[in-house]
């Protein structure tokens, strides 16, 4: 079944002309009567009687037109549905983070976007495994580091710190060591998000530490990490952005503070740049104003 041929037969017959329908269509009107009588042949049935001076449906043709008019016309209503969503933002949009950020500060976003934008429904996941986002059907992930090798489109929103830091308990039981060096002989509680990074790099000045394994806790799970270091079982490496409360209430305290990771990219991740709904592009311009500066950084 050809549909270009079912909206050649609609449209001859709605202007009673197989010339009005040519300029309807857009086509020479020797390839509407050759479509209208390829569509007859298939069928095994005439659908139009011509005369020189009108056109009549037969029978067949009036019952045959009956259905594919409602075919056409529900076609026409998607085509517009698409138009319509394009012009005036709205559908769902499924968004994935980590776990301790979308708790933390994706939330909030995505709250005062959704109060801005009443027709896009939003699915936000925490998951601290990295989503295949074309396999789970995904719009755009928030992800942190360096990026893998892939076809997707990345944007930069903004950069975040990993800092030393451990609870006081901790401290008074085993001392706060006072050198890099020192760091060897305690415990550590390692967040390693992927099989990719399974160590930090610390720097001071233009000396390096590599904080790794072996370690007393290691987790792909930030949160489980900090749950270690507030329970006083180690020294972990942490981002800023989740320990900042912790910091300020002393729960938890810094360790060899001159010491950190250097500034480690945030991006936000979508398929492709191309054809892009504008419900994603929306999105896409209020978290990149939401994240600069970062909300730990104010």
């Amino acid at each position: 079944m050809d549909l270009n041929d079912i909206v050649v037969f609609t449209k001859v017959v709605e202007t009673k002309s197989f010339t009005s329908a040519a300029e309807l269509l857009g086509l020479p009107k020797s390839t509407v009567s050759r479509r209208l009588a390829q569509l007859e042949e298939r069928l095994g049935v005439r659908l139009v009687q011509r005369t020189t001076r009108k056109l009549a449906l037969t029978e067949i043709g009036e019952a045959y037109y009956a259905r594919c008019s409602r075919i056409v016309a529900d076609v026409a209503a998607a085509e517009q549905l698409v138009t319509d969503m394009q012009s005036s933002p709205r559908g769902r949009l499924r968004v994935t983070t980590t776990v301790e950020f979308a708790m933390h500060y994706l939330g909030p976003i995505v709250a005062a976007f959704a109060i801005e934008h009443p027709d896009i429904n939003i699915e936000l996941h925490g998951t601290d495994r990295i989503v295949d986002l074309i396999e789970e059907n995904f719009y755009i992930a928030v992800r942190f580091g360096p990026l893998g090798e892939s076809s997707l489109v990345a944007r930069k929103l903004c950069t975040v710190g990993l800092v030393l830091c451990a609870s006081p308990g901790y401290v008074e039981r085993h001392g706060a060591p006072k050198h890099i060096d020192e760091l060897d002989e305690h415990d550590r509680l390692l967040f390693a998000p992927s099989p990719r990074v399974q160590a930090w790099t610390l720097a001071s000045g233009d000396a390096t530490y590599d904080f790794g394994r072996p370690a007393r806790f290691t987790s792909d799970m930030v949160g489980a990490v900090r749950a270690h270091a507030l329970a006083g079982l180690g020294i972990a490496l942490l981002p800023s952005y989740l320990v900042l409360a912790d910091l300020a209430s002393r729960a938890l305290v810094r360790v060899l503070p001159e010491w950190e990771t250097r500034p480690s990219d945030i991006h936000a991740v979508y398929t492709t740049r191309h054809n892009i709904p504008p419900r994603l592009t929306l999105f896409l311009d209020h978290l990149t104003k939401a994240l600069n500066p970062p909300p730990w950084a104010r």
